[in-house]
């Protein structure tokens, strides 16, 4: 069976086998994995998203369950010799505890900051953003999130009053008429989606791609737009300067569901197609068969991706497609429409609970007051005792350290010295704390910055929920329990929970304050190790502690249970009436189905796997059109550096690396860095494939092995940034910020290129 677990013991074989879902990308492909005495291996299995492909990582994906450089055990840093040493877990959760309390009492509640990640689960995301506005009381907590999805979730949630990646299910791919993907190569990112590409074109639609670059996405277009980075914003008003032109605009449409056209129709007037190939290098000719594609077009949908948000003007440029895809009356329209391709696993359901800066579960606002009321009423806390909004990613990590930033930082599922803009000067920032903890399964390049290591469990050790790029509520199942000195990630933010309570009202002198081990099982029957005394209700609110008797450890454990069931359950009734509204969906449900659609506010009525059909999610139902309009980048090229620099994956790679560069067979595939250079452009430098580049910016260098390619714009170089060490390309990029969203200009910078 491959719909939930399944275990046997044969003679001289025990065999387990789970159906769950790849760790990796926001597709979340559905596998089986089976274990023998012999290891783990991975198979694909018939999902909606994936229809039984799996990419090289997901093939792969088992191989670190097991691996030699797993963590096992906590480390602690030698305060002697300053290296980091295995420790017992009373000996790093006090360590923390008494570092936390200490930053503290020294500077205040925010003197302590947290920061999450996009890969955790649902109930992981959640319990972590509950534990630092409730257990740490600190309004200093983002996510690396805030790199990926943030640009595209601020445009959709002005034009349509919400943020869901896709309004729409994959499959709708498939059947567009027209299709139009800007910033995207999911060819390497998400290599099961180009299944429904071909299904595209093979059903004689249309695929139109726009990238700096000739990626292998661009190869399968029927035609290819190849603008200069950062130009994005200026292609998209030309588009529908030429669409109104021709009459393409769906007047009837803008007229009944939208507001605010006026100011857009007179801000692209000024957008002829000449000026934006002026500017954009796309040609005039180019400009106009796209327009023509998506105006003509039976079934149209614009997907926008990270090569237009990671910009300074991220959100103007995804609001500059949106008011495209409006004019042409998309949003809402059977088998058209306007979405983002979510990056991380759970780049969706991660930025829906939480662990934003700005947010509480169910998509909520922090500063609201009936959002504060009704998620401070499912906490058990006074509204007024939660913290307001935080800061955004790389503003928090760029205080770490400072005089008025927090001095002490717990990171869960993140690698920031990597993934940061301008990584050095974050490295510096980490080294400047008082207090790093690191949880993690592998001794990352954030990890070995740490005070304390705490060794985590892997996808397929823990149950849980992800959301994936659709909007669909997905389960990750166990196939086996952590080893026997790991720890599952809301077993850990239970157990610190427990150990801040008891040390605070030790010093305050209240009562008993006993810290109590409670062990129990989750809903797999996985056992679980948390602090306290294991008793919570169906909620997990904590019911189970006795009335009257103060044991403040017992109390912040029960508030903060480790079994992810129950935190699921809370986050149901917590995210209720929201936006993302998760009271509907149960892990009964999921598993009855192909996973479940936000919002879905009640058991037994429907989910949405499309939204807009009748009205947008606005206060009126109409969708809204912001007037943007193009400006240059936030460093502009110049006689010192020259050439416009811009970054993206590679597709044996994902994200930090921390995982994939520790797989052999990725590693061959994708083991170094590298720089990608046009042969012109090599040819006036002197430098052939294969020698040694040096990268520089205002910021930083980079240096790995030159790799020629035709594919590439003359004026524009471009590096992974999966790696670490002197191939870091983020050593160079900028750290200027989208003034909505807060993201970083990853996308383009000035540098110089020198052969090393």
């Amino acid at each position: 069976m491959t719909d939930g677990a399944w275990s046997a013991t044969r003679p001289g074989r025990t065999l387990r086998q789970v159906a769950t879902h790849c760790p990796y990308c926001a597709l979340q492909c559905g596998m089986v994995l089976r274990e023998d005495d012999t290891g783990v291996t991975v198979h694909p299995r018939q999902f909606p998203t994936n229809r039984g492909g799996l990419c090289q990582k997901g093939w792969t994906a088992a191989e670190l369950l097991d691996h030699p450089e797993r963590l096992t055990t906590p480390l602690v840093r030698d305060s002697a010799t300053g290296a980091l040493r295995p420790a017992s877990w009373d000996v790093a959760l006090d360590r923390i505890v008494d570092g936390i309390r200490a930053v503290q009492d020294d500077a205040g509640r925010d003197a302590v900051a947290v920061f999450g990640g996009g890969g955790l689960t649902n109930e992981k995301a959640y319990a972590l953003g509950k534990f630092a506005r409730i257990g740490l009381r600190t309004r200093h907590i983002d996510y690396n999130g805030r790199f990926c999805m943030s640009s595209a979730a601020a445009a959709g949630m002005r034009a349509f009053g919400i943020d869901r990646g896709l309004p729409f299910p994959l499959s709708d791919l498939g059947r567009a008429d027209t299709l139009l993907l800007v910033g995207a190569n999911p060819a390497e990112t998400m290599p099961p989606l180009v299944r429904w590409l071909t299904e595209q074109r093979s059903n004689g639609g249309q695929l139109i791609v726009v990238d700096p670059r000739v990626t292998a996405t661009a190869r399968q277009a029927d035609l290819h737009l190849q603008p200069l980075p950062g130009t994005d914003l200026a292609v998209a008003n030309a588009l529908l300067h030429i669409a109104l032109t021709e009459g393409w605009v769906d007047r009837a449409y803008v007229a009944d569901r939208t507001s605010g056209f006026a100011a857009v129709r007179r801000g692209v007037a000024a957008w002829w197609p000449a000026r934006a190939e002026q500017l954009s290098g796309v040609p005039v000719a180019d400009l106009e068969a796209t327009a023509r594609a998506l105006g003509t077009g039976g079934r149209v949908i614009i997907l926008t991706a990270r090569g237009a948000e990671q910009h300074a003007k991220g959100v103007d440029t995804v609001s500059a497609y949106v008011n495209l895809a409006l004019a042409l009356g998309l949003p809402g329209r059977d088998g058209s429409g306007y979405g983002c391709l979510t990056g991380q696993g759970n780049g969706q359901g991660g930025r829906e609970h939480g662990q934003k800066a700005d947010q509480l579960p169910g998509y909520r606002r922090i500063d609201d007051p009936v959002a504060r009321e009704h998620v401070a009423g499912v906490w058990g806390v006074p509204a007024d005792e939660l913290p307001g909004p935080g800061v955004p990613a790389y503003q928090l990590l760029d205080s770490l350290g400072t005089p008025d930033g927090p001095r002490a930082l717990l990171v869960f599922g993140s690698n920031p010295v990597i993934s940061a803009p301008r990584a050095a000067r974050i490295e510096s920032r980490l080294r400047d704390l008082d207090l790093l903890v690191v949880a993690d399964l592998l001794l990352s390049e954030t990890a070995a910055l740490a005070d304390v290591v705490l060794p985590t469990a892997q996808w397929a050790e823990e149950d849980g929920t992800m959301t994936n790029l659709e909007g669909r509520v997905l389960r990750r199942r166990a196939l086996r329990p952590p080893p026997a000195d790991v720890r599952t990630d809301l077993a850990i933010i239970s157990a610190l929970a427990a150990r801040l309570a008891t040390a605070e009202a030790t010093a305050a002198g209240a009562g008993d304050t006993t810290t109590t081990e409670a062990t129990g099982t989750d809903a797999t029957g996985t056992s679980t190790t948390g602090t306290g005394t294991g008793g919570t209700d169906a909620t997990g609110t904590g019911a189970g502690v006795e009335p009257g008797i103060a044991l403040p450890g017992a109390v912040a454990a029960a508030r903060f249970p480790a079994d992810p069931a129950a935190v699921f359950a809370e986050l149901r009734r917590a995210s209720a009436g929201g936006a993302a509204d998760y009271a509907g969906i149960s892990w009964a449900r999921i598993d009855a189905d192909d996973g479940v659609y936000w919002p879905c506010p009640t058991e037994d009525g429907p989910d949405t796997p499309r939204l807009f059909a009748d009205r947008f999610a606005t206060p009126d139902g109409r969708a809204r059109f912001h007037p943007v309009d193009h400006r240059p980048a936030a460093e502009e090229v110049s006689a010192a550096y020259p050439l416009h620099f811009t970054t993206g994956r590679v597709l044996a790679q994902y994200q930090s690396g921390t995982q994939t560069r520790r797989v052999a067979a990725l590693r061959r595939a994708a083991g170094e860095a590298f720089v990608e250079l046009h042969p012109d452009l090599a040819a006036r430098l002197g430098v052939d494939d294969g020698d040694p580049v040096r990268v520089t910016s205002r910021r930083g260098e980079l240096c790995a092995p030159a790799r020629l390619s035709a594919g590439i714009r003359p004026d524009t170089v471009f590096a992974p940034f999966h790696y670490a060490g002197a191939g870091r390309a983020n050593s160079v990029t900028n750290d200027a910020v989208d003034p909505i969203s807060g993201m970083p200009e990853f996308k383009i910078c000035a540098v110089r290129v020198e052969k090393a």
